[in-house]
Protein backbone atom coordinates (compact mmCIF):
# COMPACT_ATOMS: atom_id res chain seq x y z
CA UNK A 1 0.00 0.00 0.00
CA UNK A 2 1.11 3.83 -0.69
CA UNK A 3 0.57 5.14 2.93
CA UNK A 4 0.68 9.12 3.42
CA UNK A 5 1.47 10.33 7.35
CA UNK A 6 0.64 14.12 7.59
CA UNK A 7 1.88 15.68 10.87
CA UNK A 8 3.18 19.11 12.23
CA UNK A 9 6.65 17.70 13.29
CA UNK A 10 8.90 14.77 12.50
CA UNK A 11 11.08 13.50 15.14
CA UNK A 12 10.42 16.20 17.80
CA UNK A 13 8.47 15.09 20.72
CA UNK A 14 6.10 12.63 21.16
CA UNK A 15 4.14 13.01 17.95
CA UNK A 16 7.31 13.38 15.98
CA UNK A 17 8.92 10.09 16.97
CA UNK A 18 5.77 8.04 16.67
CA UNK A 19 4.90 9.43 12.67
CA UNK A 20 8.97 8.58 12.53
CA UNK A 21 8.32 5.15 13.79
CA UNK A 22 6.09 4.18 11.90
CA UNK A 23 7.58 5.26 8.53
CA UNK A 24 10.11 3.09 9.54
CA UNK A 25 7.95 -0.02 10.15
CA UNK A 26 5.86 0.66 6.99
CA UNK A 27 8.80 0.52 4.91
CA UNK A 28 10.61 -2.35 6.75
CA UNK A 29 6.83 -4.07 5.97
CA UNK A 30 7.44 -3.94 2.19
CA UNK A 31 5.17 -0.77 2.34
CA UNK A 32 5.87 2.32 0.27
CA UNK A 33 5.30 4.90 3.40
CA UNK A 34 5.73 8.87 2.94
CA UNK A 35 5.68 12.07 5.37
CA UNK A 36 4.87 15.34 5.54
CA UNK A 37 5.38 17.57 8.08
CA UNK A 38 6.28 21.51 9.06
CA UNK A 39 9.12 21.05 11.34
CA UNK A 40 11.92 18.40 11.75
CA UNK A 41 15.49 17.95 13.23
CA UNK A 42 16.45 15.56 10.78
CA UNK A 43 17.20 16.06 6.70
CA UNK A 44 17.21 13.98 4.02
CA UNK A 45 14.89 11.01 5.36
CA UNK A 46 13.87 9.20 2.28
CA UNK A 47 10.20 9.71 1.44
CA UNK A 48 9.45 12.43 3.74
CA UNK A 49 8.45 16.35 2.62
CA UNK A 50 8.58 19.54 4.06
CA UNK A 51 5.59 21.69 4.12
CA UNK A 52 5.28 24.88 4.88
CA UNK A 53 8.09 27.76 5.84
CA UNK A 54 8.45 29.49 9.10
CA UNK A 55 7.02 32.76 7.72
CA UNK A 56 3.77 31.03 6.57
CA UNK A 57 3.50 29.51 9.66
CA UNK A 58 3.87 32.90 11.69
CA UNK A 59 1.07 34.70 9.15
CA UNK A 60 -1.62 31.37 9.85
CA UNK A 61 -0.68 31.63 13.32
CA UNK A 62 -1.46 35.80 13.30
CA UNK A 63 -4.76 35.37 11.06
CA UNK A 64 -5.56 32.93 13.20
CA UNK A 65 -5.63 34.65 16.32
CA UNK A 66 -6.93 37.34 14.79
CA UNK A 67 -9.72 35.75 13.12
CA UNK A 68 -10.67 33.30 15.61
CA UNK A 69 -10.39 30.30 13.17
CA UNK A 70 -7.41 28.07 13.17
CA UNK A 71 -6.72 25.35 10.45
CA UNK A 72 -7.88 28.36 7.55
CA UNK A 73 -4.53 29.74 5.66
CA UNK A 74 -2.13 28.28 4.13
CA UNK A 75 -3.38 28.22 0.86
CA UNK A 76 -0.50 28.18 -0.91
CA UNK A 77 1.51 25.26 0.74
CA UNK A 78 -2.02 22.93 0.84
CA UNK A 79 -2.02 23.64 -2.80
CA UNK A 80 1.18 21.96 -3.28
CA UNK A 81 0.14 19.86 -0.44
CA UNK A 82 -2.58 18.56 -2.40
CA UNK A 83 -0.24 18.14 -5.93
CA UNK A 84 1.80 15.66 -4.00
CA UNK A 85 -0.66 13.99 -3.08
CA UNK A 86 -2.12 13.53 -6.82
CA UNK A 87 1.33 12.48 -7.56
CA UNK A 88 1.55 10.03 -4.82
CA UNK A 89 -1.93 9.04 -5.16
CA UNK A 90 -2.16 7.14 -1.56
CA UNK A 91 -4.56 4.21 -0.81
CA UNK A 92 -4.67 5.70 2.78
CA UNK A 93 -3.66 9.17 4.49
CA UNK A 94 -2.98 9.43 8.57
CA UNK A 95 -3.28 12.54 9.45
CA UNK A 96 -1.90 13.34 12.90
CA UNK A 97 -1.40 17.02 14.45
CA UNK A 98 -2.57 19.51 11.71
CA UNK A 99 -3.32 22.50 14.38
CA UNK A 100 0.33 23.51 13.82
CA UNK A 101 -0.80 26.75 11.88
CA UNK A 102 0.68 25.14 8.71
CA UNK A 103 -2.02 23.54 6.66
CA UNK A 104 -5.73 24.48 5.38
CA UNK A 105 -8.02 22.00 6.82
CA UNK A 106 -10.83 22.75 4.71
CA UNK A 107 -9.18 21.85 1.43
CA UNK A 108 -7.51 19.00 2.73
CA UNK A 109 -10.73 17.59 3.81
CA UNK A 110 -12.44 18.36 0.86
CA UNK A 111 -9.58 16.83 -1.49
CA UNK A 112 -9.69 13.68 0.57
CA UNK A 113 -13.58 13.33 0.11
CA UNK A 114 -13.60 14.14 -3.46
CA UNK A 115 -10.94 11.23 -4.41
CA UNK A 116 -12.44 9.00 -1.76
CA UNK A 117 -9.01 8.36 -0.16
CA UNK A 118 -9.63 6.19 2.82
CA UNK A 119 -8.68 8.80 6.14
CA UNK A 120 -7.29 8.04 8.98
CA UNK A 121 -7.37 10.31 12.11
CA UNK A 122 -5.01 10.01 15.29
CA UNK A 123 -6.09 11.68 18.19
CA UNK A 124 -3.22 12.60 19.98
CA UNK A 125 -5.33 15.28 21.48
CA UNK A 126 -9.30 16.32 20.99
CA UNK A 127 -8.31 19.41 18.57
CA UNK A 128 -10.07 17.29 15.68
CA UNK A 129 -13.58 16.59 17.50
CA UNK A 130 -13.71 19.95 19.40
CA UNK A 131 -14.13 23.82 17.98
CA UNK A 132 -10.95 24.89 18.56
CA UNK A 133 -9.46 22.88 22.05
CA UNK A 134 -6.52 20.45 22.06
CA UNK A 135 -7.68 19.57 25.71
CA UNK A 136 -10.78 20.29 27.96
CA UNK A 137 -10.36 18.46 31.08
CA UNK A 138 -9.34 21.59 32.93
CA UNK A 139 -12.67 23.59 31.79
CA UNK A 140 -14.84 20.58 32.59
CA UNK A 141 -16.26 21.34 29.04
CA UNK A 142 -19.23 18.55 27.01
CA UNK A 143 -20.14 21.22 24.78
CA UNK A 144 -18.07 19.28 21.65
CA UNK A 145 -20.57 16.27 22.43
CA UNK A 146 -22.82 18.55 20.40
CA UNK A 147 -22.46 22.03 19.03
CA UNK A 148 -19.22 23.81 20.35
CA UNK A 149 -19.33 27.83 21.18
CA UNK A 150 -18.85 30.75 23.28
CA UNK A 151 -15.62 28.39 24.12
CA UNK A 152 -14.07 28.31 27.78
CA UNK A 153 -11.11 27.69 26.30
CA UNK A 154 -10.54 30.50 23.63
CA UNK A 155 -7.85 31.84 25.18
CA UNK A 156 -5.45 29.03 25.78
CA UNK A 157 -3.49 26.92 23.31
CA UNK A 158 -3.84 29.09 19.87
CA UNK A 159 -5.32 31.65 21.55
CA UNK A 160 -8.52 33.84 19.39
CA UNK A 161 -7.95 37.28 20.35
CA UNK A 162 -11.28 38.72 19.31
CA UNK A 163 -14.08 36.34 17.97
CA UNK A 164 -15.15 32.97 19.33
CA UNK A 165 -15.32 31.09 15.59
CA UNK A 166 -15.57 27.54 17.56
CA UNK A 167 -19.26 26.94 16.48
CA UNK A 168 -18.38 27.68 12.78
CA UNK A 169 -15.34 25.59 13.23
CA UNK A 170 -16.77 22.41 14.93
CA UNK A 171 -19.74 22.90 12.45
CA UNK A 172 -17.17 22.76 9.83
CA UNK A 173 -15.54 19.81 11.36
CA UNK A 174 -18.36 17.47 11.36
CA UNK A 175 -19.70 18.12 7.42
CA UNK A 176 -16.40 17.89 6.31
CA UNK A 177 -15.21 14.50 8.10
CA UNK A 178 -18.98 13.38 7.44
CA UNK A 179 -18.09 13.60 3.77
CA UNK A 180 -15.12 11.28 4.04
CA UNK A 181 -16.48 7.81 2.63
CA UNK A 182 -13.62 5.82 4.48
CA UNK A 183 -12.73 7.41 7.78
CA UNK A 184 -11.43 5.72 11.13
CA UNK A 185 -10.64 7.25 14.01
CA UNK A 186 -7.86 5.82 16.19
CA UNK A 187 -7.84 6.76 20.15
CA UNK A 188 -4.32 6.30 21.76
CA UNK A 189 -5.94 5.07 25.01
CA UNK A 190 -9.25 3.59 26.11
CA UNK A 191 -10.01 6.27 27.53
CA UNK A 192 -9.54 8.88 24.45
CA UNK A 193 -11.55 6.04 22.58
CA UNK A 194 -14.23 6.09 24.67
CA UNK A 195 -14.17 10.25 24.37
CA UNK A 196 -14.30 9.88 20.83
CA UNK A 197 -17.42 7.64 20.80
CA UNK A 198 -19.26 10.41 22.30
CA UNK A 199 -18.07 13.34 19.49
CA UNK A 200 -20.78 13.28 16.61
CA UNK A 201 -17.76 13.10 13.86
CA UNK A 202 -17.50 9.67 14.95
CA UNK A 203 -21.03 9.03 13.71
CA UNK A 204 -20.18 7.42 10.51
CA UNK A 205 -16.24 6.36 11.22
CA UNK A 206 -15.16 3.35 12.24
CA UNK A 207 -13.18 4.69 16.15
CA UNK A 208 -10.96 1.93 17.97
CA UNK A 209 -8.10 2.30 20.11
CA UNK A 210 -4.69 1.59 19.15
CA UNK A 211 -2.03 2.17 22.12
CA UNK A 212 1.05 4.41 20.83
CA UNK A 213 3.99 1.53 20.59
CA UNK A 214 7.38 2.19 22.90
CA UNK A 215 10.37 0.65 20.95
CA UNK A 216 12.11 -1.75 23.64
CA UNK A 217 14.99 -1.96 21.64
CA UNK A 218 15.66 1.90 22.65
CA UNK A 219 13.98 2.21 25.46
CA UNK A 220 15.40 -0.75 28.05
CA UNK A 221 16.90 -0.30 32.25
CA UNK A 222 20.52 0.92 31.47
CA UNK A 223 23.35 0.75 33.98
CA UNK A 224 22.40 3.37 36.74
CA UNK A 225 25.98 3.87 38.37
CA UNK A 226 27.65 4.22 35.30
CA UNK A 227 25.47 7.00 33.96
CA UNK A 228 25.48 8.78 37.42
CA UNK A 229 29.29 9.15 37.27
CA UNK A 230 29.51 9.97 33.45
CA UNK A 231 26.85 12.48 33.94
CA UNK A 232 27.96 13.93 37.00
CA UNK A 233 25.36 12.80 39.92
CA UNK A 234 25.64 12.18 43.52
CA UNK A 235 23.83 9.74 45.12
CA UNK A 236 21.16 11.16 45.90
CA UNK A 237 17.48 9.98 45.37
CA UNK A 238 16.57 11.43 41.41
CA UNK A 239 12.99 12.29 40.44
CA UNK A 240 13.09 12.88 36.32
CA UNK A 241 10.25 15.26 34.29
CA UNK A 242 10.23 14.70 30.66
CA UNK A 243 8.34 17.71 28.08
CA UNK A 244 8.53 18.87 25.20
CA UNK A 245 8.00 21.70 26.73
CA UNK A 246 7.47 23.39 30.21
CA UNK A 247 4.52 25.00 30.36
CA UNK A 248 2.13 25.31 33.34
CA UNK A 249 -0.16 22.50 32.35
CA UNK A 250 3.08 20.15 32.71
CA UNK A 251 3.32 20.69 35.97
CA UNK A 252 6.28 23.19 35.91
CA UNK A 253 5.15 25.01 39.14
CA UNK A 254 4.57 21.84 40.64
CA UNK A 255 8.20 20.25 39.99
CA UNK A 256 9.53 23.97 41.46
CA UNK A 257 7.47 23.71 44.57
CA UNK A 258 8.12 19.88 45.38
CA UNK A 259 11.88 20.76 44.54
CA UNK A 260 12.22 24.03 46.84
CA UNK A 261 10.04 21.27 49.64
CA UNK A 262 12.79 18.29 48.91
CA UNK A 263 15.87 20.12 48.76
CA UNK A 264 17.65 16.75 49.46
CA UNK A 265 16.43 15.10 45.99
CA UNK A 266 18.19 15.94 42.56
CA UNK A 267 15.52 17.20 40.14
CA UNK A 268 15.96 17.06 36.38
CA UNK A 269 13.84 18.38 33.57
CA UNK A 270 14.00 16.91 30.03
CA UNK A 271 12.22 19.64 27.49
CA UNK A 272 12.27 23.30 26.68
CA UNK A 273 12.53 25.65 29.33
CA UNK A 274 11.29 28.90 29.42
CA UNK A 275 13.85 31.60 29.74
CA UNK A 276 12.45 33.16 32.72
CA UNK A 277 12.34 30.55 34.92
CA UNK A 278 14.36 30.46 38.02
CA UNK A 279 15.27 27.30 39.37
CA UNK A 280 16.08 25.75 42.28
CA UNK A 281 19.41 25.09 43.07
CA UNK A 282 19.06 21.06 42.80
CA UNK A 283 16.93 21.05 39.82
CA UNK A 284 18.58 20.69 36.48
CA UNK A 285 17.64 21.32 33.46
CA UNK A 286 19.04 19.72 30.44
CA UNK A 287 16.54 21.38 27.47
CA UNK A 288 15.37 19.32 24.41
CA UNK A 289 16.85 15.84 23.75
CA UNK A 290 17.32 14.55 19.88
CA UNK A 291 19.33 11.38 20.44
CA UNK A 292 16.48 8.96 21.93
CA UNK A 293 19.57 6.97 23.65
CA UNK A 294 20.21 9.89 26.22
CA UNK A 295 16.56 10.02 26.33
CA UNK A 296 16.21 6.10 27.78
CA UNK A 297 19.65 7.15 29.85
CA UNK A 298 17.77 9.62 31.78
CA UNK A 299 15.11 7.54 32.17
CA UNK A 300 17.06 4.81 33.65
CA UNK A 301 18.93 6.64 35.95
CA UNK A 302 16.20 8.15 38.08
CA UNK A 303 14.67 7.18 40.92
CA UNK A 304 10.93 7.95 39.89
CA UNK A 305 9.57 9.18 37.04
CA UNK A 306 7.04 12.00 37.81
CA UNK A 307 4.40 13.65 35.56
CA UNK A 308 2.07 16.42 37.00
CA UNK A 309 0.21 16.75 33.73
CA UNK A 310 -3.91 16.33 34.47
CA UNK A 311 -4.68 15.93 30.38
CA UNK A 312 -2.77 13.11 28.65
CA UNK A 313 -4.39 10.84 25.74
CA UNK A 314 -1.50 8.54 26.29
CA UNK A 315 1.68 9.70 28.25
CA UNK A 316 4.44 8.50 26.18
CA UNK A 317 7.09 9.67 28.29
CA UNK A 318 5.79 7.69 31.25
CA UNK A 319 5.48 4.25 29.04
CA UNK A 320 9.11 4.88 27.82
CA UNK A 321 9.97 5.60 31.73
CA UNK A 322 8.61 2.06 32.71
CA UNK A 323 10.31 0.58 29.93
CA UNK A 324 13.34 1.74 31.24
CA UNK A 325 12.55 0.39 34.36
CA UNK A 326 11.89 3.54 36.44
CA UNK A 327 8.58 3.47 38.35
CA UNK A 328 6.30 6.17 37.59
CA UNK A 329 3.81 8.61 39.71
CA UNK A 330 0.89 10.92 38.03
CA UNK A 331 -2.19 11.97 38.55
CA UNK A 332 -5.30 9.37 38.59
CA UNK A 333 -6.85 11.57 35.62
CA UNK A 334 -7.49 11.08 31.94
CA UNK A 335 -5.31 8.24 30.42
CA UNK A 336 -2.64 8.35 33.17
CA UNK A 337 -4.00 5.84 35.47
CA UNK A 338 -4.89 3.54 32.09
CA UNK A 339 -1.00 3.67 30.90
CA UNK A 340 0.30 2.62 34.42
Amino acid sequence: MKIVQINAVYNIGSTGRTTAEMHEALQKAGHESFVVYSQTNVNGVENTYHMGSPLDIKIHGFLSRLSGQQGYFSVGSTRKLLKLLDHIKPDVVHLRNLHGNYVNLPMLLKYLAKKDIATVITLHDFWFITGKCVHYITEKCDKWQSQCDNCPNINNGNPSWFFDRTKKMHKDKKELFGNIPRLAIIGVSKWVTDEAKKSPISKNAVTQGIYNWIDFNKFYPRDVETLKTEKGLNDKFTILGVASGWVARKGLDSFISLAKQKKDYNFILVGNMPTNVSLPENMTAVGSLSSVDALAEYYSLADVFVTFSTAETFGKVSAEAMACGTPVVCHNQTACPEIL
